[in-house]
């Protein structure tokens, strides 16, 4: 038991350095570890790897929101076209934001595990009876989410191709016999990673003073925000290849937020963070509910533990718990402090360096397993390529999640039609 607590804080500061590091995704952390864990398992146990990745996990997806509000925040100008966040920090309420998006992820984390009872007896029924009409039920899905996350036509019609365009990329990537491990850290890093981080490069982001003090009163309005934002994330968690932006358009339906009234932010924000958190964890506990994981993390445990019981799934409650809470402490110390070290940072060098080093990482793992060098690096371009196109377009990142989804519905259809 001590080992899988070790496990835990080791997991703790893993998520806590890559959360804190911008362009840095769990699922390429993930990738590295599961790429050494033939060499890792001759050392300690599975249990001992899952329990790392979990708890890794779960504080990077709470430590990430620091960075996320404070770096990357433009221009005032700009302030009503840019996250609800955002807008706080420019108000000069960082402190607040952070203490918003914290107890939003925590309050999440413990409404997921007390309605665990109740999703393990309601979801395998549904899973069971909806896996024939899961391909029709994410592509129904994915254009009406598309639609919603969406301005106008033209932004809807824009969205559509990224998200075509990266399901064709995700399927023949996916079905060459490269590793998974190498083939999802290639993708994400390009996608997600690498792109954002050489579009922030041409943005002049300044960090205004902000007022050291905060007030949060968690009143039934917030309550309500926190429990939609823990549902939401499990139902992300119920179907494969859905993220938190997705569910933020259920999210705001479930608590009665919109984020382009001022009023609302603060629910906006806790539903977000919250089902950002739960989706998190529910897509690692699928694997036992449902049998399926829903994630690439899951993915990796699902080789690690390839039956997993009641035991593994306290086991993973516990160290969820403890992650989020130790993570829950150093996101508000974090949060403190980082605006004040943002003015001795310099974000160009440091986003540079982020660059090299996931770059240097992956081109590791490429010769270490033999990838096909050239095969592999023509995939990171179109990834790099693929991801900046949203920030020219003017559309959300989260449509390149047909990455996952689009090969998911072809699977699903192959299946059952």
């Amino acid at each position: 038991m001590i080992e899988l607590v070790i496990a835990c804080f080791i997991g703790i500061l893993i998520g806590t350095t890559t959360g804190l590091i911008p362009g840095i995704h769990v699922n390429t952390t993930g990738a590295i570890m599961f790429a050494s864990s033939g060499l890792l398992l001759t050392q300690v146990s599975p249990e001992f790897l899952c329990v790392l990745m979990v708890s890794m996990s779960i504080a990077h997806a709470l430590i990430e929101f620091v960075p996320s509000m404070l770096l990357g925040v433009p221009q005032e100008g700009t302030a009503t076209s840019i996250l609800p966040g955002h807008r706080m920090v420019l108000e000069g309420r960082s402190k607040e934001v952070i203490r918003i998006v914290s107890v939003g992820g925590f309050g999440a984390i413990l409404v997921t595990i007390l309605m665990l009872p109740i999703f393990s007896i309601i979801l395998p029924f549904l899973h069971e009876t909806l896996k024939p009409y899961t391909w029709i039920i994410l592509l129904v899905a994915s254009i009406y989410l598309t639609y919603s996350l969406t301005a106008n036509f033209r932004d809807f019609l824009w969205s559509l191709i990224l998200f075509i365009l990266s399901g064709i990329l995700g399927w023949i990537l996916f079905q060459s016999p490269i590793t998974s491990g190498v083939t999802l850290m290639c993708t994400f890093s390009g996608l997600f990673g690498i792109s954002t981080i050489l579009f922030s490069l041409n943005e002049s982001s300044t960090l205004p003073h902000q007022n050291p003090f905060y007030e949060l009163n968690i009143d039934y309005s917030k309550f309500k925000s926190i429990f939609a934002g823990g549902i939401t994330g499990a139902i992300l968690g119920f179907l494969p290849g859905f993220g938190p932006a997705q569910g933020t358009v259920i999210a705001q339906a479930a608590s009665g937020t919109n984020d382009n009234e001022d009023e609302d932010t603060v629910n906006f924000l806790l539903a977000t963070s919250g089902l950002n958190i739960s989706d998190c964890l529910f897509s690692l506990i699928a694997i036992y509910i449902i049998g399926n994981p829903r994630s690439g993390i899951a993915v990796y445990m699902s080789y690690l533990i390839s039956e997993m019981n009641i035991n593994h799934l306290l086991i993973f409650i516990f160290a969820s718990l403890l992650a989020v809470s130790v993570s829950l402490a150093l996101s508000l110390k974090l949060g403190d402090s980082f605006s004040k070290l943002m003015e001795m940072v310099n974000y160009k060098k440091l986003s540079i360096s982020v660059i090299i080093l996931q770059i240097v990482i992956l081109y590791i793992f490429i010769f270490y397993y033999n990838a096909p060098v050239g095969y592999m690096t023509l995939a990171l371009i179109t990834s790099i390529a693929l991801g900046m196109l949203p920030h020219y377009i003017g559309v959300g990142k989260s449509h390149l999640m047909g990455i996952l989804i689009i090969p998911a519905i072809v699977i699903y259809m192959k299946m059952f039609i």
